[in-house]
Protein backbone atom coordinates (compact mmCIF):
# COMPACT_ATOMS: atom_id res chain seq x y z
CA UNK A 1 0.00 0.00 0.00
CA UNK A 2 1.34 3.49 -0.88
CA UNK A 3 0.56 4.93 2.56
CA UNK A 4 2.36 2.12 4.38
CA UNK A 5 5.35 2.49 2.08
CA UNK A 6 5.44 6.23 2.76
CA UNK A 7 5.28 5.66 6.51
CA UNK A 8 8.04 3.07 6.29
CA UNK A 9 10.25 5.45 4.32
CA UNK A 10 9.60 8.20 6.86
CA UNK A 11 10.43 5.81 9.69
CA UNK A 12 13.74 4.77 8.12
CA UNK A 13 14.65 8.38 7.39
CA UNK A 14 13.88 9.38 10.97
CA UNK A 15 15.99 6.53 12.33
CA UNK A 16 18.95 7.76 10.26
CA UNK A 17 18.44 11.30 11.55
CA UNK A 18 18.13 10.28 15.20
CA UNK A 19 21.03 7.80 15.10
CA UNK A 20 23.81 10.44 15.45
CA UNK A 21 22.12 11.93 18.52
CA UNK A 22 21.78 8.53 20.15
CA UNK A 23 25.37 7.71 19.20
CA UNK A 24 26.70 10.85 20.89
CA UNK A 25 24.73 10.17 24.05
CA UNK A 26 25.91 6.55 24.22
CA UNK A 27 29.53 7.52 23.47
CA UNK A 28 29.72 10.10 26.25
CA UNK A 29 27.91 7.82 28.66
CA UNK A 30 30.38 4.93 28.19
CA UNK A 31 33.60 6.61 27.00
CA UNK A 32 33.59 9.80 29.08
CA UNK A 33 31.41 9.12 32.10
CA UNK A 34 32.22 5.38 32.01
CA UNK A 35 28.89 4.49 33.52
CA UNK A 36 26.09 2.26 32.32
CA UNK A 37 22.95 3.89 30.98
CA UNK A 38 20.50 4.28 33.88
CA UNK A 39 17.08 2.77 33.30
CA UNK A 40 18.12 1.19 30.01
CA UNK A 41 14.65 -0.17 29.21
CA UNK A 42 13.09 3.27 29.74
CA UNK A 43 15.81 4.85 27.59
CA UNK A 44 15.20 2.44 24.71
CA UNK A 45 11.44 2.88 24.97
CA UNK A 46 11.87 6.65 24.88
CA UNK A 47 14.09 6.48 21.79
CA UNK A 48 11.51 4.29 20.09
CA UNK A 49 8.74 6.76 20.93
CA UNK A 50 10.84 9.64 19.59
CA UNK A 51 11.51 7.84 16.30
CA UNK A 52 7.90 6.75 15.82
CA UNK A 53 6.53 10.14 16.84
CA UNK A 54 8.83 12.08 14.51
CA UNK A 55 8.12 9.71 11.64
CA UNK A 56 4.36 10.09 12.05
CA UNK A 57 4.73 13.84 12.47
CA UNK A 58 6.71 14.16 9.23
CA UNK A 59 4.20 11.91 7.48
CA UNK A 60 1.37 14.14 8.71
CA UNK A 61 3.16 17.23 7.46
CA UNK A 62 3.54 15.80 3.97
CA UNK A 63 0.01 14.43 3.81
CA UNK A 64 -1.98 17.21 5.50
CA UNK A 65 -0.32 20.44 6.61
CA UNK A 66 1.84 21.15 3.56
CA UNK A 67 -0.93 20.42 1.01
CA UNK A 68 -3.61 22.38 2.84
CA UNK A 69 -1.25 25.33 3.30
CA UNK A 70 -0.47 25.37 -0.41
CA UNK A 71 -4.14 24.91 -1.30
CA UNK A 72 -5.30 27.78 0.91
CA UNK A 73 -2.63 30.13 -0.45
CA UNK A 74 -3.41 29.24 -4.05
CA UNK A 75 -7.17 29.46 -3.55
CA UNK A 76 -7.00 32.86 -1.85
CA UNK A 77 -4.70 34.29 -4.52
CA UNK A 78 -6.67 32.87 -7.46
CA UNK A 79 -8.71 35.45 -9.40
CA UNK A 80 -11.53 32.89 -9.69
CA UNK A 81 -12.02 32.56 -5.94
CA UNK A 82 -10.85 36.09 -5.09
CA UNK A 83 -11.82 38.50 -7.90
CA UNK A 84 -10.08 41.39 -6.13
CA UNK A 85 -6.74 39.58 -6.39
CA UNK A 86 -5.69 41.08 -9.69
CA UNK A 87 -1.91 40.94 -10.01
CA UNK A 88 0.29 43.70 -11.37
CA UNK A 89 -1.88 46.49 -9.98
CA UNK A 90 -0.42 48.43 -7.07
CA UNK A 91 -3.77 49.12 -5.39
CA UNK A 92 -4.90 45.51 -5.80
CA UNK A 93 -1.61 44.25 -4.39
CA UNK A 94 -2.34 46.11 -1.18
CA UNK A 95 -6.10 45.63 -0.84
CA UNK A 96 -7.06 42.90 -3.32
CA UNK A 97 -4.92 40.38 -1.48
CA UNK A 98 -6.29 41.47 1.87
CA UNK A 99 -7.73 38.01 2.57
CA UNK A 100 -4.27 36.52 2.09
CA UNK A 101 -2.75 38.95 4.59
CA UNK A 102 -5.55 38.29 7.04
CA UNK A 103 -5.19 34.53 6.58
CA UNK A 104 -1.42 34.76 7.05
CA UNK A 105 -1.82 36.80 10.24
CA UNK A 106 -4.45 34.41 11.60
CA UNK A 107 -2.28 31.38 10.83
CA UNK A 108 0.74 33.00 12.52
CA UNK A 109 -1.27 33.95 15.60
CA UNK A 110 -3.08 30.64 16.07
CA UNK A 111 -0.07 28.40 15.50
CA UNK A 112 2.04 30.42 17.93
CA UNK A 113 -0.59 30.20 20.65
CA UNK A 114 -0.47 26.41 20.24
CA UNK A 115 3.34 26.16 20.50
CA UNK A 116 4.29 23.94 23.49
CA UNK A 117 7.72 25.61 23.74
CA UNK A 118 6.12 29.03 24.12
CA UNK A 119 3.84 27.75 26.87
CA UNK A 120 6.85 26.51 28.84
CA UNK A 121 8.79 29.74 28.35
CA UNK A 122 5.78 31.82 29.39
CA UNK A 123 5.39 29.87 32.63
CA UNK A 124 9.08 30.33 33.48
CA UNK A 125 8.95 34.03 32.63
CA UNK A 126 5.98 34.52 34.96
CA UNK A 127 7.86 32.78 37.76
CA UNK A 128 11.10 34.78 37.50
CA UNK A 129 9.29 38.10 37.05
CA UNK A 130 7.23 37.55 40.24
CA UNK A 131 4.02 38.25 38.36
CA UNK A 132 5.37 41.13 36.29
CA UNK A 133 4.83 39.10 33.13
CA UNK A 134 1.67 37.05 32.85
CA UNK A 135 1.85 33.78 30.86
CA UNK A 136 -1.13 34.56 28.67
CA UNK A 137 0.06 38.12 28.17
CA UNK A 138 3.44 36.91 26.94
CA UNK A 139 1.91 34.28 24.68
CA UNK A 140 -0.43 36.81 23.10
CA UNK A 141 2.41 39.31 22.68
CA UNK A 142 4.55 36.72 20.89
CA UNK A 143 1.58 35.60 18.78
CA UNK A 144 0.86 39.18 17.72
CA UNK A 145 4.49 39.58 16.67
CA UNK A 146 4.37 36.37 14.62
CA UNK A 147 1.07 37.42 13.03
CA UNK A 148 2.58 40.74 11.94
CA UNK A 149 5.73 39.04 10.66
CA UNK A 150 3.87 36.40 8.62
CA UNK A 151 1.46 39.01 7.20
CA UNK A 152 4.41 41.18 6.16
CA UNK A 153 6.04 38.10 4.64
CA UNK A 154 2.91 37.46 2.59
CA UNK A 155 2.91 41.11 1.51
CA UNK A 156 6.56 40.76 0.48
CA UNK A 157 5.74 37.75 -1.70
CA UNK A 158 2.79 39.48 -3.36
CA UNK A 159 4.53 42.80 -4.03
CA UNK A 160 8.12 41.61 -4.44
CA UNK A 161 9.32 43.94 -1.68
CA UNK A 162 12.96 43.12 -0.83
CA UNK A 163 13.34 40.92 2.24
CA UNK A 164 16.58 42.64 3.22
CA UNK A 165 14.79 45.96 3.73
CA UNK A 166 12.20 44.43 6.05
CA UNK A 167 14.88 42.61 8.05
CA UNK A 168 17.04 45.74 8.31
CA UNK A 169 14.15 47.96 9.42
CA UNK A 170 12.96 45.36 11.90
CA UNK A 171 16.33 44.89 13.57
CA UNK A 172 16.90 48.65 13.62
CA UNK A 173 13.72 48.89 15.70
CA UNK A 174 14.90 45.99 17.87
CA UNK A 175 18.20 47.76 18.58
CA UNK A 176 16.36 50.97 19.43
CA UNK A 177 13.98 49.15 21.78
CA UNK A 178 16.88 47.38 23.47
CA UNK A 179 18.09 50.69 24.90
CA UNK A 180 14.72 51.45 26.51
CA UNK A 181 13.22 48.07 27.42
CA UNK A 182 13.63 46.66 30.96
CA UNK A 183 17.02 44.95 30.99
CA UNK A 184 15.83 41.77 32.69
CA UNK A 185 13.38 41.10 29.85
CA UNK A 186 15.64 41.79 26.88
CA UNK A 187 17.01 38.20 26.81
CA UNK A 188 13.46 36.87 27.11
CA UNK A 189 12.40 38.98 24.14
CA UNK A 190 15.28 37.73 22.02
CA UNK A 191 14.54 34.12 23.00
CA UNK A 192 10.88 34.59 22.13
CA UNK A 193 11.85 34.85 18.49
CA UNK A 194 13.49 31.44 18.60
CA UNK A 195 10.55 29.87 20.42
CA UNK A 196 8.33 30.57 17.44
CA UNK A 197 10.45 28.42 15.10
CA UNK A 198 9.09 25.20 16.52
CA UNK A 199 7.08 22.17 15.50
CA UNK A 200 3.69 23.77 14.85
CA UNK A 201 4.50 27.15 13.32
CA UNK A 202 7.29 26.32 10.88
CA UNK A 203 5.55 23.67 8.73
CA UNK A 204 2.35 25.63 8.21
CA UNK A 205 4.06 28.98 7.62
CA UNK A 206 6.53 27.39 5.21
CA UNK A 207 3.70 25.73 3.29
CA UNK A 208 1.90 29.07 3.12
CA UNK A 209 4.97 30.83 1.70
CA UNK A 210 5.69 28.14 -0.89
CA UNK A 211 2.06 27.89 -1.98
CA UNK A 212 1.66 31.64 -2.24
CA UNK A 213 4.86 32.16 -4.22
CA UNK A 214 3.90 29.34 -6.58
CA UNK A 215 0.50 30.93 -7.32
CA UNK A 216 1.60 34.56 -7.74
CA UNK A 217 2.73 35.35 -11.32
CA UNK A 218 6.40 36.20 -11.57
CA UNK A 219 7.38 34.68 -8.23
CA UNK A 220 9.92 31.88 -7.76
CA UNK A 221 9.19 29.55 -4.83
CA UNK A 222 12.91 28.95 -4.28
CA UNK A 223 13.62 32.69 -4.04
CA UNK A 224 10.35 34.16 -2.76
CA UNK A 225 8.73 31.26 -0.92
CA UNK A 226 11.10 31.38 2.03
CA UNK A 227 11.79 34.21 4.43
CA UNK A 228 8.52 34.11 6.35
CA UNK A 229 10.17 32.27 9.24
CA UNK A 230 12.83 34.99 9.49
CA UNK A 231 10.13 37.64 9.83
CA UNK A 232 8.14 35.43 12.19
CA UNK A 233 11.22 35.21 14.41
CA UNK A 234 12.00 38.93 14.25
CA UNK A 235 8.73 40.63 15.13
CA UNK A 236 8.08 38.71 18.38
CA UNK A 237 11.24 40.35 19.74
CA UNK A 238 9.68 43.74 19.05
CA UNK A 239 6.26 42.82 20.45
CA UNK A 240 7.63 41.22 23.65
CA UNK A 241 9.88 44.18 24.45
CA UNK A 242 6.93 46.48 23.78
CA UNK A 243 4.75 44.35 26.05
CA UNK A 244 7.39 44.50 28.81
CA UNK A 245 7.68 48.27 28.48
CA UNK A 246 3.93 48.74 28.66
CA UNK A 247 3.66 46.33 31.59
CA UNK A 248 6.33 48.08 33.64
CA UNK A 249 4.90 51.49 32.82
CA UNK A 250 1.46 50.36 33.93
CA UNK A 251 2.85 48.82 37.14
CA UNK A 252 4.67 52.04 38.06
CA UNK A 253 1.58 54.09 37.30
CA UNK A 254 -0.55 51.93 39.59
CA UNK A 255 2.00 52.01 42.41
CA UNK A 256 2.42 55.80 42.47
CA UNK A 257 -0.85 56.64 44.30
CA UNK A 258 -0.13 53.94 46.89
CA UNK A 259 3.32 55.34 47.58
CA UNK A 260 1.86 58.84 47.97
CA UNK A 261 -0.73 57.61 50.43
CA UNK A 262 1.92 55.86 52.50
CA UNK A 263 3.99 59.05 52.78
CA UNK A 264 1.01 60.91 54.16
Amino acid sequence: MPILNTIADSLLSTMRDVAPVVGILVFFQFAVLRQPIPHLARFLAGIACVVIGLALFLFGLEQALFPIGRHMAQALSSPHSNPAAAPHESVSELFGYGWIYLFAAAIGFSTTIAEPALIAVAEKAAAVSRGGIRPWGLRIAVAIGVAIGVALGAYRIVTGFPLAYLIAMGYALVILQTFFAPKEFIPLAYDSGGVTTSTVTVPIVTALGLGLSASIPGRNPALDGFGLIALASLFPIISVMGYAQIGFWWTRKKSQPQEGGTDE
